[in-house]
């Protein structure tokens, strides 16, 4: 390692970002698939917010949390994206210090507001299943609006302690971070200190914040199922189940590929670099592309809202 690499970093003006470790020569090819899901993302979820504020109709709980998951989407894809793609692109790897823990919050903070949204539509979804003749009167606005406040304060909140305590850390070792994005345990690893304090408050983030947020949605789904059960015709069940696919697509897409990080950090030691790299990026990037395709396939609103546009503009 260059001499370079290794002078003293306690007050680092700025971060190396490498991108794919081991695939550099190979980053202008990654970078069409990273552009195409961001320009999906991007599109896609501003389709969704145009749609339900043109019908009324749409103009209910459940279209007002997919609205909040359309701009979670757009800020976690638009704090990453840029930055990804000039690395690719143009080899811009440098970094603030301060604008690397700027990311580093947006990132896991809109992570965690994207895990709540999840959990307050799984709750319009067990209303609307288990309770529907009081949904309305259940889900008022401004209780869906208060709801819609204390996701985004806890996802805010909850993450602060990440870069306060980043900021706090000497940085001794390098100033190279082995990814395109600033990740909280990516920056950590660089300290020359006991970090234990920042792993073990991850560690609760992960577990009492989003481990709390994946059994509420399954106790939710428990009483869903159970009240779909009790239907006593087959069509009226399926067609009651329908209402909750796009949200257990959803959720998939967004839990599945986090357990599968965690378990790799923990058990996969022998897994190459650059792919878990790979699949890191996928986890920021499937969710906000994937969320208004399932929700415009899967939703008859939205996808006769959009077909009734298309049409228009095409008449």
């Amino acid at each position: 390692m260059s001499d370079s690499n290794t002078i003293d970093f306690k007050n680092p003006s700025t971060f190396i970002l490498l991108g794919i470790p081991g695939l550099e020569a190979a980053h202008i090819w990654i970078s069409i698939p990273f552009c195409t899901m961001y320009a999906i993302a991007i599109l896609g979820n501003f389709i969704i917010l145009f749609i339900v504020k043109m019908e009324p109709s749409l103009h209910g709980p459940m279209y007002y949390f997919l609205c909040m998951l359309a701009i979670t989407d757009l800020v976690l894809t638009t704090s990453t994206l840029p930055k990804m793609l000039a690395i690719f692109w143009f080899n811009s790897r440098e970094i603030d210090f301060s604008a690397c823990l700027t990311q580093m919050y947006f990132i896991h903070s809109f992570l965690e507001i994207e895990s709540g949204i999840l959990v307050a539509m799984a709750l319009d979804r067990y209303v609307a299943i288990c309770h529907p003749l009081r949904h309305s009167a259940i889900l008022t606005n401004l209780i869906v609006a208060k709801i819609g406040l204390a996701v985004v304060l806890r996802g805010c909140i909850v993450i602060l302690p990440y870069p306060f305590l980043a900021s706090q850390w000497p940085y001794c070792r390098t100033n190279i971070i082995p990814q395109p994005y600033c990740a909280h345990i990516a920056v950590v690893n660089l300290a020359c200190t006991d970090t234990h304090v920042s792993s073990y408050y991850g560690l609760f983030v992960l577990f009492c914040v989003m481990g709390l947020d994946v059994i509420f949605i399954a106790v939710s789904y428990v009483l869903i199922l159970r009240a779909i059960f009790s239907i006593p015709t087959k069509d009226a069940r399926l067609k009651t189940f329908g209402t909750c696919i796009s949200h257990l697509f959803v959720i998939l897409a967004f839990y599945i590929p986090g357990l599968f990080i965690s378990l790799m950090h923990r058990f996969g030691h022998n897994v190459a670099l650059h792919f878990h790299v790979l699949i890191a990026n996928l986890y920021l990037l499937m969710p906000p592309a994937l969320n208004p395709i399932i929700y415009g396939v899967k939703t008859k609103e939205i996808r006769g809202r959009l077909l009734r546009l298309f049409t228009h503009e095409g008449a």
